[in-house]
């Protein structure tokens, strides 16, 4: 998905170059979901596993084979590195933080009809999407400056006026042009001017650039789950769910000059912007498990993509010392009455679809006489179909649907359908089990400009159940590898900062029999 827009007044074509932005595009869709500490250990493949709350987010038909209840919290505690490389010159920052994971309570029993053995309802929540992150790489750079795309603004809209530019673009263009990064070309008057960038003069010798970007907030998801156990052959269930997202952006893009010239016009220019966006969703799984045989279980859920209704509050600054004797800096707060800019609309994710299939080791419905099991599962989410829409049907400004209309292409241009693959496995020695898993997200990109992404974890745990009581702890190590730019642009070349994680995940999860 293409990143949430700055606001409608905002140019079209600047909007867009944001937009295009793979780590903001993608990240309402390409996650790793949370679970409880079990599911987290067998590599999150569990549909068509079924007896964990964690059912309600991935196929709800697997509440049905509670036959009483639960109660659990997962806790859990993240810490890591994230390496990146720009322009050859690598950097390296550490992380670390506290989470939630799915917590909620599940009630099952028997209803006394024929066919249908057992029914089961949860409510559950979920730390669907966590986007907490740092993001920081610098490079020597003698391509392209971060200014070039004020100038792809400028010249595509064929702006000759340094009056009109001063005002037209108060989150782009006009911030540089106001700060002189960006200026006139000698020799014009005013109605008929060229306008040049004065860091980008300097390219031969190169410029020294650095980005860094904190992202917080994530998607909390609070869902409702039924199902039913027909002659504990077929299993049937549904949940419906409510995301809340909240994400906050806070960037810093420093671009300076790579010599000691003071007399060059130019020693350095920063960009800062922070956006929020908030809101909330809504959407539908359901799904099924078949035991074609006693050890055998297969499994399909649909998940529908999730509708939400979100606002976007933006405001950005550029501060430039173009040796001329001050450093100015232009806000684009200033041309919105002091406020961050406002801007809402309707975003569509992708739907995902999932298969599975497992097989349990002396299956029988004495769940303390199993003695473990093997499951994997196969996940297609088409990212390409993420989509956004006015927020508003009777919405008729034309800038904005012309924008979003061309948001969207952007989209099925940049991304694609995308598999991902889970396996995992228990052993159970009486009261103690011992599990391990591993799962894999596919690349969502592409390639338009040599991205590539993908997620790999591996994992393990213990678990203990006696007497009502059970714990359950886990470890994940995450390798994640994906790529962040800084700007983009259309008619000179751009690179991009490859990044790649490593990072420890503890889950612990305890919980009782109700």
């Amino acid at each position: 998905m293409k990143k949430v827009f700055f606001l409608a007044c905002c140019s079209l074509v600047m909007i867009q170059l944001f937009a295009q932005e793979p780590a903001d595009a993608l990240r309402y869709s390409w996650y790793v979901p949370g679970a409880s500490a079990r599911i987290k250990a067998i590599g999150g493949a569990m549909g068509s596993l079924g007896g964990d709350i964690t059912a309600t987010f991935v196929n709800p038909a697997g509440l049905a084979f509670y036959k009483t209840g639960d109660f659990i919290m997962s806790p859990s505690y993240q810490f890591g590195k994230l390496k990146s490389n720009y322009l050859g010159t690598d950097s390296i920052h550490k992380f670390n933080q506290f989470s939630w994971g799915t917590t909620g309570f599940v009630i099952g029993g028997g209803n006394g009809l024929r066919t249908i053995r057992s029914t089961a309802l949860s409510i559950a929540y979920n730390r669907t999407a966590d986007f907490n992150s740092h993001v920081a790489y610098k490079g020597k750079n003698t391509q392209s400056s971060y200014s070039q795309k004020y100038l792809e603004e400028i010249q595509r809209d064929n702006i000759k006026d340094g009056n009109v530019l001063a005002t037209k673009y108060p989150f782009g263009s006009s911030l540089a042009f106001n700060t002189f990064w960006i200026d006139t070309v000698g020799g014009g008057v005013n109605g008929n001017f060229q306008f040049q960038s004065r860091s980008a003069k300097l390219l031969s010798t190169g410029l020294l650039q650095q980005n860094d970007v904190r992202n917080s907030g994530g998607i909390d998801e609070f869902a409702l789950g039924l199902a039913m156990n027909r002659n504990d052959k077929l299993f049937i269930g549904g949940s419906i769910g409510v995301p809340i997202l909240h994400y906050k952006r806070i960037g810093e893009f420093i671009e300076a000059d790579a010599t000691n010239n003071k007399s060059n016009h130019f020693e350095d220019a920063i960009v800062d912007e922070e956006l929020n966006t908030y809101g909330v969703g809504f959407n539908v799984k359901g799904g099924l498990i078949y035991k074609p045989q006693e050890n055998w279980r297969l499994g399909l859920a649909l998940h529908s993509p999730t509708f939400y209704t979100l606002t976007d509050k933006y405001r950005t600054s550029v501060t430039a010392d173009v040796e001329n004797g001050s450093l100015l800096s232009d806000y684009s707060i200033d041309y919105t009455n002091n406020e961050p800019s406002q801007f809402k609309y309707s975003y569509t994710s992708p739907y995902k679809v999932i298969g599975s299939i497992s097989y349990v080791l002396r299956e029988i419905q004495d769940v303390k006489k199993q003695r473990g099991f093997l499951t994997g599962d196969v996940e297609f989410i088409n990212y390409k179909v993420s989509s956004y829409r006015p927020d508003d049907p009777t919405n008729t400004d034309q800038t904005t649907k012309d924008y979003l209309v061309q948001l969207n292409r952007a989209i099925d241009k940049a991304y694609k359908g995308a598999f991902n693959f889970k396996v995992g496995g228990e052993l159970k020695f009486t009261t103690v089990m011992v599990r391990l898993g591993a799962a894999y997200y596919g690349n969502p990109y592409k390639d338009v400009k040599g991205e590539h992404g993908n997620k790999l974890n591996l994992s393990g745990g213990l678990g203990y159940r006696n007497k009502g009581f059970f714990i359950d702890l886990t470890y994940v190590q995450a390798f994640n590898k994906d790529i962040n730019f800084a700007y983009r642009l259309k008619n000179s070349p751009y690179s991009g900062a490859t990044t790649k994680t490593s990072a420890g995940n503890a889950f612990l999860t305890l919980g009782i029999k109700i």
